[in-house]
């Protein structure tokens, strides 16, 4: 039993001292609320640090909802798959008079008749359509001044509204001069040509032809809109390049070309992956004039070269800790930055006051008395004698 409360003790002294060290470990010492002095500019400081401190917190908490676009490149090494076209485009003439196929480097030809439709169309815009392109063709031009604005499309993919041409809403009776070509080809993922010149395509040992002899060259008119022109998977929402481009022709010989540079994409958001393909272009136009030297076959010219490169684009977003970690800084600093400044406020006033209160006293000035010493002290009475 001695031995029981003997051991007792000892666990209480061990517990006592170790309570003790903990408390000298204290970084946070107490004050009594009695040894603690208020001050209206102190209150002042303080609410000036928490109304920033709120605004700061919710600047942060929206820039922690916030997403942003991350691009990784690597080289890529997919050269055996398909590479496909996504075509809608409306050229001014009839469908019996013009051909649409592919020719690439390896000089294989893939023929329209592999996944392109030829549909009689009506070539100009109804009001609601000319519309709808005006306001593509502002988007285009907002894209190539602010780049920034493609990862706003990449993050709204599939939620925002299909970019396809609208259907007709006036008189469908209307007799169509135009042929709209879409739909979509398979090709090999080497540099290559997509056109659309009179005639149908036939094969040739050589490569291929047109049978063009037999469409008169009056009708010759490849005034053209390009409704939609992309590579890879079809990813409803983003905006290409070319969508809606129109070119008007001046000229029955003229040949439009698009020298277009394409760039295999990985595109990871929170709402999709696909893989698809992004692509420059640059343009060019000129008539054909064998006498002047400029050669070559009126038509639209879609030549295309792939990137050696590839590149990811994944929708990255801030983690909770580093949320946190920025919480506690504006926080902390905040907290420690207006004390300082409170501090050093509170030092140059109580300096300026003092050499105030110093300097409103005036020197007293001494009154002799006949042995030849001075008093400095005034009278606490003064009599004044009539």
């Amino acid at each position: 039993m001695k031995e029981g409360k003997v051991f007792l003790k000892m666990r209480r002294l061990n517990r006592k001292k170790t309570l003790s060290l903990v408390k000298e470990l204290d970084a946070f010492p107490k004050v009594p609320d009695s040894y603690v002095e208020t001050s209206a500019s102190g209150g002042t400081v303080s609410l000036i640090a928490f109304t920033t401190m709120a605004l700061l917190t919710i600047m942060e908490f929206s820039v922690y909802q916030d997403t942003w676009m991350k691009y990784e490149y690597e080289v890529d090494k997919d050269f055996s798959s398909k590479l496909r076209i996504n075509i809608d485009i409306t050229v001014a003439m009839k469908c019996q008079y013009v051909g649409a196929d592919v020719l690439d480097l390896a000089e294989t030809m893939v023929a329209s008749a592999d996944g392109l439709s030829y549909e009689p169309a009506v070539f100009d815009l109804s009001p609601h359509q000319r519309e709808w392109q005006r306001m593509l063709q502002l988007i285009q031009s907002r894209l190539q001044e602010e780049h920034s604005l493609q990862d706003v499309i990449f993050k709204s993919a599939f939620k925002s509204a299909s970019t396809a041409l609208p259907p007709r809403e006036d008189d469908s009776s209307l007799t169509p001069d135009a042929c709209r070509i879409h739909g979509h080809l398979y090709v090999n993922k080497v540099a290559g040509n997509f056109h659309i010149t009179v005639g149908k395509a036939i094969p040739h040992p050589r490569g291929h032809a047109h049978l063009a002899a037999l469409v008169n060259h009056d009708s010759y008119n490849f005034s053209h809109r390009i409704d939609h022109l992309s590579f890879g998977e079809l990813v409803p929402g983003i905006i290409n390049p070319l969508d809606g481009t129109e070119k008007i022709a001046v000229d029955h010989n003229q040949m439009f070309q698009y020298f277009i540079t394409v760039v295999p994409t990985k595109l990871h958001t929170y709402k999709i992956s696909a893989d698809t393909h992004q692509f420059s272009v640059t343009e060019r136009e000129r008539i054909i004039n064998h006498a002047a030297g400029s050669h070559g076959v009126s038509g639209i010219f879609m030549k295309y070269d792939l990137s050696s490169l590839m590149v990811t684009v994944t929708e990255e977003h801030m983690p909770f800790w580093q949320f946190f970690v920025r919480l506690c800084g504006i926080i902390g600093g905040i907290f420690s930055t207006t004390g300082m400044l409170h501090g050093i406020g509170k030092f140059i006033v109580e300096i300026i006051c003092c050499r105030f209160r110093l300097g409103s006293y005036k020197p007293v000035h001494s009154v002799p008395f006949e042995d030849g010493h001075t008093d400095n002290h005034l009278p606490l009475l003064e009599n004044n004698t009539h």
